[in-house]
């Protein structure tokens, strides 16, 4: 479950960093806009992208986010990691919506006429940990 706290930082509208497995296992990183949807985190992609084939193989995903606060010099920061599905369609609207927060109030995204359906990606949490409030929880 969610905590506020940690509900606030994944909407703060500061970028997250998604880990998606490649095919060799390596891990592949990507900055996201991020969003939430009852207890999971969403994001919306336009296109089939590496990620969402990752995630197609290996639903296992780690975000992590900065957050506000520092301790002893460390900036507090916010690990999920989670198991992510992906469903077709819906990415316009989510992505409209996260635009508001993350470029401004009267943004208009995707910058196109007639963006494809697109997918959103659903993670969720099997366990948050990170420096912050919220310490380690699951």
């Amino acid at each position: 479950m969610l905590t506020p706290e940690v509900r606030e930082v994944i909407e703060s509208g500061r970028l997250a960093h998604l880990v998606t497995i490649n095919r060799d296992g390596s891990p592949h990183v990507t900055i996201v806009w991020t969003g939430v949807d009852g207890d999971d985190v969403v994001i919306g992609k336009l296109m089939a992208d590496q990620k969402v084939k990752n995630i197609g193989r290996d639903s296992r995903v780690a975000i992590s986010i900065e957050a506000d606060g520092d301790q002893m010099g460390m900036q507090n920061y916010l690990v999920i990691e989670g198991t992510a599905r992906v469903t077709e369609g819906g990415a316009p609207e989510l992505l409209q919506d996260l635009a508001r927060r993350y470029i401004g109030p009267e943004a208009k995204f995707p910058p196109m006429p007639d963006p494809p359906e697109g997918f959103v990606i659903r993670v969720t949490p099997t366990r948050i940990r990170g420096m912050g409030p919220w310490g380690t929880q699951f």
